[in-house]
């Protein structure tokens, strides 16, 4: 197995992010103006903001409750139910459903730690570590982990396997025997599918669950304490609900999940990632904007001390196959018209989550921008957060080039 060579093993050391934050009601206030609108136009109920440049945090925000003040018209009567506790109120504290965002943050750094160590060769097959992915189609003895990371690979985007099967097992031998919907390598089509098999595939690559590697391997070295999967139950107070599945007003005109049967907050919003236990390659994690934020703060100040530069410039580099794509391995880059604005540069790389979570990093001028909302509750036909995202991550950028010209930064 090729292992990276490098004239010195990754620094033991993770590189401090400055809170430089107390200005941020000034300096950043047309951005926060914007996600007050958003907020009061139902585009998502709670939010949280972080924003590195140059080594500082320097935006750290929480606005909105974790359900809105009123119910959005039509909508379930959710609020009142959930506010008999208490107002539930955000702070920096608050933990969100990632979603996706799980695919870079959790599952495609694994793959990383993996690769640089020589245990994941990214052009060989899928099926040397998960013989069940082969059947009588021949092409699925093509596909790749590079494909999978990319997707590339073929596979569906989505399918509502948990209506389907009892369990975990099944859900996976359900995942595992997807048909193939394109020949491999031919097209992008961005697939849950696909990084669900990616998930077990590192497992079993690790020898380890996905949850334990990451905890021991990212989270712990990084100090993300508030990020998991699978919180427990004495954190929901600190998590905004992200559906309400219950049966009671819901109807054909408004469609929405009632899976579960009972408002989802604290356990994953994906159901294939509820029936796999909520831990899975594609959805599950939990976390803050902060946390997310230093993660983001590793990977601009060179990966130390989990990874090396080139293997981050390796796997955050768009794709040349399939023509057009806007991947990367794991990553999405910007493309227009882009959620991360207008102003991120051609080597940005970033990743969006289906519960309105985003993270956008820029290697060039150095930072990152990191939003979580439950933009799903009280379900997820809410699509107002795509005009909202963009002008959001624009003012931040305007607000950072003020401070540039103005050498506060």
């Amino acid at each position: 197995m090729r292992i990276i060579q490098a004239s010195a093993p990754i620094p033991n050391r993770t590189p401090t992010l400055v809170p430089a934050f107390d200005q941020q009601d000034q300096q950043f206030s047309a951005a926060f103006s914007i996600l007050r609108e958003a907020i009061a136009a139902h585009a998502f109920p709670a939010a949280s903001l972080a924003v590195t440049h140059a080594g500082n945090l320097i935006v750290l925000k929480s606005l909105g409750k974790f359900v809105y003040e009123e119910d959005p018209e039509g909508a379930p009567s959710l609020s009142r139910s959930l506010r008999q506790g208490g107002d539930f109120d955000l702070s920096v504290g608050t933990l969100f459903d990632l979603a996706s965002v799980t695919k870079a943050v959790a599952t495609t750094t694994m793959a990383m730690i993996l690769y640089e160590r020589g245990l994941l060769e990214l052009d060989a097959p899928v099926s040397g570590a998960i013989p069940e992915f082969l059947t009588d189609d021949a092409r699925r003895h093509a596909v790749t982990f590079r494909m999978l990371l990319a997707h590339s690979s073929g596979l569906p985007a989505y399918e509502k396997l948990f209506l389907k099967v009892p369990g975990r097992d099944e859900l996976l031998k359900a995942a595992f025997s997807m048909p193939l919907t394109a020949d491999p390598g031919t097209r992008a089509e961005y697939s849950d599918i696909g990084f669900i098999i990616l998930g077990v595939a590192l497992e079993r690559i690790a020898g380890e669950p996905l949850d334990t590697f990451c905890r021991r391997e990212i989270f712990g070295p990084l100090a993300m304490s508030n990020t998991t999967f699978n919180p427990p139950r004495e954190l929901r107070p600190r998590i905004p609900p992200t559906a309400d599945e219950r049966e009671i007003d819901a109807s054909p005109e408004k469609p929405r999940s009632t899976f579960r049967e009972r408002i989802i907050q604290g356990e994953v919003q994906d159901e294939n990632a509820f029936v796999l236990g909520g831990v899975a390659g594609h959805a599950g994690l939990f976390s803050t904007a902060e946390d997310v934020a230093r993660f983001a703060h590793v990977l601009l100040s060179g990966g130390s001390p989990i990874l090396r530069p080139e293997t981050i410039a390796l796997f955050t580099r768009r794709e040349g196959r399939p023509v057009g794509t806007s991947r990367a391995l794991g990553w999405d880059t910007p493309s227009a018209p882009s959620q991360s604005g207008t102003h991120f540069g051609v080597r940005s790389y970033g990743h969006l989550g289906y519960t309105g979570t985003s993270l956008w990093i820029d290697p060039d001028r150095q930072l990152s921008i990191t939003l979580l909302t439950n933009r799903t509750w009280p379900d997820c036909s809410n699509q107002a957060i795509k005009q909202g995202r963009p002008k959001i991550h624009d003012a931040l950028m305007n607000g950072i080039k003020t401070l540039l010209n103005r050498g506060d930064r």
